[in-house]
């Protein structure tokens, strides 16, 4: 017989929303049924969490000039940490000239060999107008050499959970190696905007000369009065063109990243398309004030049989202003849980949904302490679980029909 493997049985508890939240609303063109011309897109609302648009958000491509995101990301955060200054220069290899300089005949800030730039120059390069030189030379001064930065550009992706990208440059020229995805594209220029808001603001500067050459943001999307404010774009070939994308309006932030479009207009014309259905057919629905118990989680052993369960902060949800679809959010902790249980103990997750679409998750705490119960309590709770286990184990082993 099967063993029952209870200690990690995910207990789900549906909760029912409050009335006005949960009733379908009629909509003569549902929003739910947007799509998009691109492979992989992935866009979110930034204060809620909501995610807007998913498609093939975990397949992966190559990031090309996308992967610049993630050189940013480690020159940002060296800087916070005073591990360097705007003001400290590093030199230009022959390198880092000929792979990404004037001779490359690729993106670059025509950085002069063996001139020495300004960390603040170097990442107006990389920001503005995507320059490969900026990214290796920025490599070379960090970690001696390319190899040791794109290893540290990959780990750095890791923790910021984005598990399926690899970096095998600072640039993202053809390697082989690099790959990415819509939706840790998404969770990489999330992280640059709320960790890093004053360098941040480099992405949206209209403009950057260098060597007496001046150059415009390669950004399509900054001049049309959206309220986009960065990131970047890419190409690969053989994969098309992609691009990562934040707006902000009337107090809403989108993240968008899209892959795989077949041109560069066509990527321009998508992504101004998306972004302006996120921006104008969605409203900010709160479901849970601060503090507010959000449901409840049976405790065994406890002096209390059940603990109830918070949110850290409010709970809003960024749905269709037509909302064809009926909100529902359940429950999900690790069952059983034992006491002691601690306050604020981080014990299970708030799934959101409309209809079928996952709209964001949630983690819920205990919103005060369990103690153990007396030793009676503790042995009827005992017995309970007993019984519970043998139903879970029989339930388990039962034959199904054939």
């Amino acid at each position: 017989m099967k063993v029952w493997p209870w200690q990690h049985v995910l207990l789900t508890c549906i909760l029912l929303l409050p009335a006005g939240l949960a009733e379908p609303v009629a909509a003569a063109e549902p929003n739910t049924a947007f799509d998009t011309k691109a492979v992989q897109a992935y866009m979110i609302e930034a204060s809620t969490g909501t995610v807007l648009l998913a498609k093939n958000e975990n397949q992966t491509f190559s990031p090309a000039s996308l992967a610049k995101l993630a050189t940013a990301e480690l020159v940002f955060e060296a800087l916070s940490k005073n591990q360097i200054t705007l003001d400290t220069q590093y030199p230009v290899s022959e390198y880092a000239w000929r792979t990404g300089g004037a001779p490359s005949r690729t993106a670059t800030m025509f950085a002069a060999l063996k001139s020495n730039v300004r960390v603040e120059d170097l990442l107006k390069g990389i920001a503005i107008q995507g320059a490969n030189d900026s990214c290796i030379i920025l490599a070379e001064g960090m970690s001696g050499g390319e190899p040791a930065f794109a290893e540290a550009m990959t780990r750095k992706a890791k923790s910021l959970g984005m598990q399926r990208s690899i970096f095998g440059n600072s640039t993202g020229l053809p390697d082989g190696k690099s790959k990415t995805t819509a939706y840790d594209m998404v969770t990489l220029a999330l992280d640059l905007q709320q960790s890093y808001p004053n360098y941040y603001s480099y992405f949206a500067l209209p403009d950057f000369q260098w060597n007496k050459i001046f150059q415009r943001n390669r950004n399509p999307l900054l001049g049309f009065g959206m309220g986009v404010d960065g990131l970047a774009t890419g190409f690969a070939e053989g994969e098309g063109y992609s691009i990562v994308a934040s707006a902000e309006r009337n107090g809403r932030r989108l993240f968008m990243a899209l892959g795989g479009l077949p041109s560069d207009k066509e990527r321009t014309d998508e992504a101004k398309r998306v972004l302006e259905w996120g921006l104008g057919a969605f409203e900010i629905r709160q479901l849970f004030a601060d503090g507010e118990v959000i449901g409840a989680a049976g405790v065994y052993g406890g002096a209390e049989r059940n603990v109830d369960l918070v949110a850290e902060k409010g709970v809003s949800v960024y749905i269709p202003v037509n909302n064809p679809d009926r909100l529902a959010a359940r429950i999900v902790y690790h069952w059983p849980l034992m006491a002691p249980v601690a306050a604020n103990q981080e014990v299970g997750t708030l799934r959101i949904f409309a209809g079928s679409r996952l709209l964001r998750e949630v983690p819920l705490y205990t919103k005060a302490e369990v103690v153990a119960g007396s030793l009676s309590s503790r042995a009827i709770d005992a017995i309970l679980e007993l019984g519970e286990t043998l139903l879970f184990s029989w339930l388990w082993d039962k034959p199904q029909p054939t």
